[in-house]
């Protein structure tokens, strides 16, 4: 008989923001007014810059012509948008990055879920708490993570985020192989320094193990000192793939475009124990299982390098990192502890109560979403995400809604 992958069975019922969907849709029907304010998915909500749209313009009429029609592309990405990625977001930042290192995909979500798969069953996986759903639910699929008992999994080292350590967790206390971090990071908005993202670079290099480095948010860095790659790092070239992605930097989230660097230095090893590239290995599952992004889509990603678009998207981010310090200005004028919101579009609040039901209640008393922490692991607990990523006109509404509602 057929049988399914029982390591599927070990997943939560639903995935986070399904469940946040389903509420609010409830929320929606018992009361249709006032109208609900999202400020929980990461979702953007201002249109394409015009360079970007000028250019897909531009790319879908060469579609309509037999002359400049293209077909097929290749799966790594087009030459000209690698160039492009590689020159302006690494080597101008003096990080030794190429263009044939970098491959082109239609989202940082598929990316760090699919990476997993050229690694070992028996990887060693480190994934902080509270973390992005996606690591580790792909691993769970992947029979890496063991029994789910008690809010956690017995085959996974969690890396413990929280208010003493600034939600940036120190190193494994016990070997691990495959390292995930994400600064700024998605849930809590939080940095890190370039001497502590050193010393992560530094225990993968002494353990052989590899990072896999989520940078999608890096554009909303605001403090000059704070790297915005790991490549800046020396060393990591050895140690480190990263992920970026053009949904949040310049409002891809509905045209879909990022992607991954993995440098030829990286190795990984065999059973044998002989050293293999895993530029090679992700080339090789890249070229099997992907298309490739389409050439109207990669042609509005180069126009974000262009001169317009890098003004037309700083234009963007700051009017999202706006909304993040109002945000975070009115939750902590409310009595609310906060992290993030001033190099990232995140706003981690401390409630002190059960997150979920602080969710229910925003809710239903101020009609404003948000993310529960407790969906981002069991550190989330008494926390809520609110994002930026709206109208200031919404999030001033949001944020009177929610004043009324925490003052009554």
């Amino acid at each position: 008989m057929i049988r399914i992958n029982d390591h599927y069975l070990k997943l939560k019922a639903s995935y986070l923001f399904s469940n946040i969907a389903k509420r609010v849709a409830a929320h929606q029907q018992r009361h249709p007014d006032p109208a609900v304010i999202r400020l929980g998915i990461g979702d953007v909500t201002r249109a394409l810059p015009e360079a970007c749209i000028s250019a897909f313009h531009k790319a879908v009429d060469e579609m309509a012509a037999d002359g400049s029609f293209r077909g097929y592309g290749p799966e790594q990405g087009y030459e000209f948008l690698r160039e492009a990625i590689a020159e302006n977001d690494f080597r101008a930042r003096g990080a030794d990055i190429r263009a044939d290192e970098i491959f082109v995909s239609d989202g940082a979500k598929c990316d760090t879920g699919n990476i997993q798969e050229i690694f070992d069953a028996g990887t060693r996986i480190a994934i902080p708490d509270p973390v992005y759903p996606v690591y580790l639910d792909t691993n769970v699929m992947a029979g890496r993570t063991g029994q789910y008992r008690n809010g956690r999994y017995d085959g996974i080292v969690y890396l413990d985020g929280h208010a003493e350590n600034g939600f940036i967790p120190g190193l494994p206390t016990e070997p691990v192989d495959l390292i995930y971090l994400c600064f700024p990071n998605n849930p809590t908005g939080a940095t890190i320094s370039a001497d502590q993202l050193k010393a992560w670079v530094d225990y993968a290099a002494a353990n052989q193990a590899v990072i896999l480095y989520d940078a999608a948010y890096e554009a909303f860095i605001r403090d000059d000192a704070l790297p915005h790659s790991i490549y800046e790092i020396e060393g990591a070239r050895q140690v480190a793939i990263e992920f970026r992605s053009f949904s949040k930097t310049a409002g891809f989230t509905g045209t879909r475009c990022a992607y991954t660097v993995v440098p030829t230095t990286l190795m990984a090893f065999s059973a044998a124990g002989d050293a293999h590239s895993i530029h090679s290995l992700w080339s090789r599952r890249h070229s099997t299982k992907f298309n490739g992004v389409s050439y109207p889509v990669q042609r509005a990603a180069e126009a974000v390098y262009s001169d317009a678009g890098k003004h037309q998207v700083a234009e963007l981010i700051d009017d999202y990192m706006a909304n993040a310090h109002l945000i975070r200005k009115e939750m902590q004028a409310l009595g609310y502890s906060c992290i993030g919101g001033e190099n990232s579009p995140y706003i981690w609040v401390a409630t002190g109560k059960d997150s979920w039901a602080f969710f229910d209640m925003l809710l239903e008393k101020a009609g404003v979403v948000c993310t529960p922490g407790a969906g981002f692991g069991t550190c989330g607990e008494g926390y809520i995400r609110i994002s930026a990523f709206n109208s200031h006109e919404n999030v001033n509404l949001a944020m009177t809604r929610i004043r009324q509602a925490l003052e009554s």
